[in-house]
Protein backbone atom coordinates (compact mmCIF):
# COMPACT_ATOMS: atom_id res chain seq x y z
CA UNK A 1 0.00 0.00 0.00
CA UNK A 2 1.56 3.42 -1.03
CA UNK A 3 1.42 6.25 1.80
CA UNK A 4 0.98 9.47 1.07
CA UNK A 5 1.84 12.51 3.74
CA UNK A 6 -0.31 15.29 2.48
CA UNK A 7 0.00 19.10 4.14
CA UNK A 8 -3.33 21.20 3.66
CA UNK A 9 -4.72 24.51 4.59
CA UNK A 10 -6.98 25.26 2.19
CA UNK A 11 -9.80 22.82 1.19
CA UNK A 12 -10.28 23.97 -2.63
CA UNK A 13 -6.73 24.36 -3.30
CA UNK A 14 -5.96 20.74 -2.06
CA UNK A 15 -8.18 19.38 -4.23
CA UNK A 16 -6.66 20.41 -6.98
CA UNK A 17 -3.14 19.57 -5.89
CA UNK A 18 -4.84 16.28 -4.99
CA UNK A 19 -7.03 15.41 -8.71
CA UNK A 20 -4.17 14.07 -10.72
CA UNK A 21 -2.71 11.86 -7.87
CA UNK A 22 -5.92 10.92 -7.37
CA UNK A 23 -6.77 9.96 -11.10
CA UNK A 24 -3.26 8.17 -11.00
CA UNK A 25 -4.26 6.08 -7.91
CA UNK A 26 -7.47 4.67 -9.92
CA UNK A 27 -5.21 2.90 -11.65
CA UNK A 28 -3.23 1.14 -9.29
CA UNK A 29 -5.49 -1.74 -7.77
CA UNK A 30 -3.36 -1.52 -4.00
CA UNK A 31 -4.82 1.82 -2.91
CA UNK A 32 -3.52 4.50 -1.17
CA UNK A 33 -3.07 5.29 2.74
CA UNK A 34 -3.37 9.33 2.59
CA UNK A 35 -2.24 10.69 5.90
CA UNK A 36 -4.06 14.30 6.12
CA UNK A 37 -2.25 17.18 8.06
CA UNK A 38 -4.04 19.65 8.69
CA UNK A 39 -2.18 23.29 9.12
CA UNK A 40 -4.52 25.85 11.16
CA UNK A 41 -3.95 29.30 10.53
CA UNK A 42 -1.83 31.07 12.52
CA UNK A 43 -3.37 33.25 15.43
CA UNK A 44 -2.33 36.56 16.03
CA UNK A 45 -0.62 37.64 19.36
CA UNK A 46 -3.21 39.53 20.36
CA UNK A 47 -5.56 36.99 20.82
CA UNK A 48 -4.01 35.73 23.24
CA UNK A 49 -4.55 38.29 25.38
CA UNK A 50 -8.45 37.26 24.90
CA UNK A 51 -8.47 33.59 24.46
CA UNK A 52 -6.64 30.96 27.05
CA UNK A 53 -4.84 27.73 25.45
CA UNK A 54 -8.08 25.21 25.69
CA UNK A 55 -10.19 27.99 23.41
CA UNK A 56 -7.25 28.15 21.00
CA UNK A 57 -7.09 24.16 20.76
CA UNK A 58 -10.74 24.03 20.54
CA UNK A 59 -11.04 26.12 17.40
CA UNK A 60 -8.15 24.23 15.84
CA UNK A 61 -9.64 21.34 16.45
CA UNK A 62 -13.26 22.45 14.96
CA UNK A 63 -11.32 24.32 12.05
CA UNK A 64 -9.34 21.15 11.44
CA UNK A 65 -12.71 18.57 11.32
CA UNK A 66 -14.29 21.57 8.48
CA UNK A 67 -11.10 20.98 6.63
CA UNK A 68 -10.89 17.30 7.12
CA UNK A 69 -15.11 17.26 5.84
CA UNK A 70 -14.50 18.70 2.38
CA UNK A 71 -11.27 16.63 1.54
CA UNK A 72 -11.80 12.88 3.04
CA UNK A 73 -14.94 11.88 1.42
CA UNK A 74 -13.02 12.36 -2.46
CA UNK A 75 -10.49 10.12 -0.84
CA UNK A 76 -12.33 7.68 0.93
CA UNK A 77 -14.20 7.46 -2.46
CA UNK A 78 -11.94 5.36 -4.50
CA UNK A 79 -11.72 3.03 -1.72
CA UNK A 80 -8.09 4.37 0.34
CA UNK A 81 -7.66 4.76 4.00
CA UNK A 82 -7.35 8.19 5.47
CA UNK A 83 -5.41 8.94 8.42
CA UNK A 84 -5.95 12.58 10.02
CA UNK A 85 -3.59 15.10 12.14
CA UNK A 86 -3.60 18.22 13.35
CA UNK A 87 -0.22 20.12 13.44
CA UNK A 88 1.31 21.03 16.46
CA UNK A 89 4.84 22.81 16.31
CA UNK A 90 7.77 22.67 13.26
CA UNK A 91 6.25 20.54 10.51
CA UNK A 92 9.71 19.36 10.04
CA UNK A 93 9.72 17.70 13.25
CA UNK A 94 5.98 16.39 12.83
CA UNK A 95 7.37 15.19 9.02
CA UNK A 96 9.53 12.81 10.78
CA UNK A 97 7.30 11.82 14.11
CA UNK A 98 4.83 10.74 10.82
CA UNK A 99 7.66 8.72 8.64
CA UNK A 100 9.09 6.57 11.78
CA UNK A 101 5.41 5.71 12.68
CA UNK A 102 4.29 4.98 9.35
CA UNK A 103 7.37 3.54 7.59
CA UNK A 104 8.51 4.91 4.04
CA UNK A 105 5.93 7.72 2.90
CA UNK A 106 6.18 10.46 -0.19
CA UNK A 107 5.72 13.98 0.85
CA UNK A 108 3.08 16.16 -0.41
CA UNK A 109 2.89 20.17 0.14
CA UNK A 110 -0.44 21.08 -0.66
CA UNK A 111 -0.91 24.29 1.41
CA UNK A 112 -2.09 27.42 -0.62
CA UNK A 113 0.86 29.53 -1.08
CA UNK A 114 0.50 33.15 0.81
CA UNK A 115 1.37 36.50 -0.75
CA UNK A 116 4.38 38.02 1.12
CA UNK A 117 4.94 35.21 3.83
CA UNK A 118 7.39 32.44 3.88
CA UNK A 119 5.46 28.98 4.85
CA UNK A 120 7.91 26.72 7.21
CA UNK A 121 9.04 23.97 5.06
CA UNK A 122 7.39 20.45 5.77
CA UNK A 123 11.08 18.91 5.40
CA UNK A 124 14.61 19.67 6.03
CA UNK A 125 15.63 19.18 2.70
CA UNK A 126 12.69 21.01 0.97
CA UNK A 127 14.02 24.17 -0.69
CA UNK A 128 12.43 27.38 0.34
CA UNK A 129 12.93 31.13 -1.50
CA UNK A 130 15.45 33.72 -0.38
CA UNK A 131 13.90 36.03 -3.12
CA UNK A 132 10.54 34.98 -3.20
CA UNK A 133 8.92 37.96 -0.59
CA UNK A 134 10.42 40.25 -3.00
CA UNK A 135 9.75 38.96 -6.59
CA UNK A 136 6.28 40.09 -7.78
CA UNK A 137 6.93 43.54 -5.51
CA UNK A 138 9.96 44.34 -7.49
CA UNK A 139 8.08 43.15 -10.90
CA UNK A 140 4.94 45.37 -10.15
CA UNK A 141 7.80 48.30 -9.37
CA UNK A 142 9.48 47.44 -12.62
CA UNK A 143 6.13 47.86 -14.50
CA UNK A 144 5.04 50.85 -12.87
CA UNK A 145 8.64 52.42 -14.05
CA UNK A 146 7.74 51.41 -17.44
CA UNK A 147 4.80 52.98 -17.32
CA UNK A 148 6.03 56.23 -16.22
CA UNK A 149 8.74 56.57 -19.24
CA UNK A 150 6.07 55.52 -21.34
CA UNK A 151 3.51 58.33 -20.06
CA UNK A 152 6.82 60.98 -20.61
Amino acid sequence: MDKIIVYVDDAAYAQQQLAPMRNADARVAQGTHWILVACAPRMTRHISKWVNNSARESWRAKWSEKLFAQIVPQLEGHGDSVSKVVSKGPLAALTKELLSEHGVAHVLDARRPKFGQDMPPVTDDQPTSKDGRWAVPGAVAGMGMVLVLAAD
